[in-house]
């Protein structure tokens, strides 16, 4: 035995001396891999991946948010295989095929009332960038050719592509790119934690959409469109924030004539506890972009969700050039429509939204009892499935940690010792597993977390 993991020990050397030979991995400072190498993974199942030593890794942040059924879902394998031997993939220009007519037809009937038309692309940020160009070329055709540019949330991530980033305000990803940029508007967006108005999430009435007010009555006229994680801002640290401030923000889109844009990117598909997050709302958004959990992280797929209204303004005679010259090569995939439509089928017959609802309040008491009085938790704040742990140096003043202490990333790397892939949003750590998960993974993710914190803490 000692010769076989001798053996296993070169190989997974091996492998990581060439992947960082030729692989350079997104959202990551290279160099951090001199010390922390990367983590082979052979397979996956359920909530668990395993790496080539066949070491567990409990996956609780479900593989950036998308793997929402768990590793190798056995209904949606069965889709693609079943697809596979069919259709791999056609050209969506006058062409089309059953899996994407039968996928439409079924989010139609779950997505808010009065979006009915489907753009696809293949990947969040894509299906951002539709929707801003959609939005603008829709107001132009319409002859409100005033309308030139957008209002975002400060704070609000959207993707990585030009477009995206310009509607996003995380200096993290978009600051050094800022010459190259759209102009936008970013409205102070809530922040429920260090409330300025010294106001609680639960019982506030937002008297910080005065800021959004402001905003509107000065720039509503220019505007094209307002873009917003509705209720939760994720690569902000998991920021939640009331479902009365979407209400004020689609009654003043209305008022203004400006569309309002839902990025459910990473909030759609009973993340939030209810299908999409618009739903705790119950508004409409003009524009919705859904993706990650759409395929159940099986396959890169998006789509941006339009109203019959919007798709009007581009429906005319070829020679009046209204078209919507937005394309991508694999929209439409057949691959992709399987995977999706094998999380309907799942969604179906398991209903694992209500198994999930059921089982989130115990789980947030687990963790309420397991951290609530440590002296470096600031707030652990929840939404569906979702639980987020704000770490901070002093929990009285809120004061964080200085950055270059890297609290997260050390906590991160001892839970990956205790087989738990946190992959924490700078000092907050957060619990964001697939909707399969169960009081009894709950208990033992806690346990492995414990033990990390005490190590860096």
């Amino acid at each position: 035995m000692v010769g076989y993991f001798r053996i296993m020990e070169i190989k997974v050397k091996e492998y990581q001396e060439k992947d960082l030979k030729y692989i350079w991995h997104p959202c990551s400072q290279m160099k951090d891999y001199e010390e922390l190498p990367p983590i082979i993974i052979d397979h996956g199942k359920g909530i668990y991946l395993y790496d080539i030593e066949g070491k567990e890794y409990m996956d609780i942040v479900s593989s950036w948010w998308c793997n929402l059924l768990g590793h190798c879902n056995p209904v949606i394998n069965e889709k693609i295989k079943e697809q596979l031997d069919r259709l791999e993939h056609v050209i969506f220009a006058n062409f089309s095929h059953k899996g994407v007519i039968d996928l439409a037809d079924r989010l139609h009937k779950i997505i808010p009332k009065g979006l009915d038309k489907f753009n696809f692309s293949d990947n969040g940020s894509a299906a951002v960038e539709c929707a801003l160009k959609m939005s603008f070329q829709y107001h132009y055709q319409t002859g409100d050719t005033k309308r030139t540019t957008f209002m975002c949330l400060s704070d609000g991530y959207h993707g990585e592509t030009i477009g995206a980033l310009s509607v996003g305000a995380l200096d993290l990803y978009a600051k050094i790119y800022q010459p190259i940029l759209l102009d936008t508007l970013r409205i102070p967006a809530p922040d429920c934690y260090r409330c300025p108005y010294g106001e609680n999430r639960d019982t506030c009435k937002i008297p910080c959409g005065e800021k959004a007010e402001e905003y509107f009555e000065k720039y509503g006229k220019e505007t094209s469109a307002l873009i917003i994680e509705p209720l939760l801002q994720g690569a902000a640290g998991m920021r939640i924030y009331p479902s009365k401030y979407i209400k004020l923000l689609r009654s003043l889109c209305d008022t203004y004539g400006v569309h309002l844009i839902a990025d459910e990117i990473a909030t759609g598909f009973g993340r939030t506890g209810k299908m999409f997050a618009m739903d705790h709302a119950q508004v409409s958004p003009d524009i919705m972009c859904v993706s990650k959990g759409l395929t159940g992280g099986y396959m890169p797929m998006a789509i941006t969700i339009t109203t019959n209204e919007i798709y009007q303004g581009f429906y005319s005679p070829y020679h009046e050039h209204k078209a919507f010259m937005h394309s991508h090569t694999y929209s439409g995939n057949p691959l992709g429509c399987a995977a999706a439509r094998g999380v309907l089928d799942y969604f179906e017959k398991e209903d694992p939204l209500t198994k999930a609802n059921t089982f989130a309040p115990k789980f947030r008491q687990d963790l309420l009892d397991a951290f609530g009085n440590h002296p470096n938790i600031g707030e652990i704040r929840t939404i569906g499935l979702i639980n987020a742990i704000e770490l901070v140096k002093d929990k009285k003043t809120k004061e964080s940690f200085e950055p270059k202490k890297r609290i997260g990333y050390q906590i991160y790397k001892h839970a990956l010792e205790e087989g738990l892939l946190l992959r924490p949003l700078g000092d907050v750590l957060y619990f964001n597993p697939p909707l399969i998960f169960e009081e009894k993974d709950g208990e033992k993710a806690i346990r492995k977390m414990e033990k990390a914190m005490a190590k860096v803490l």
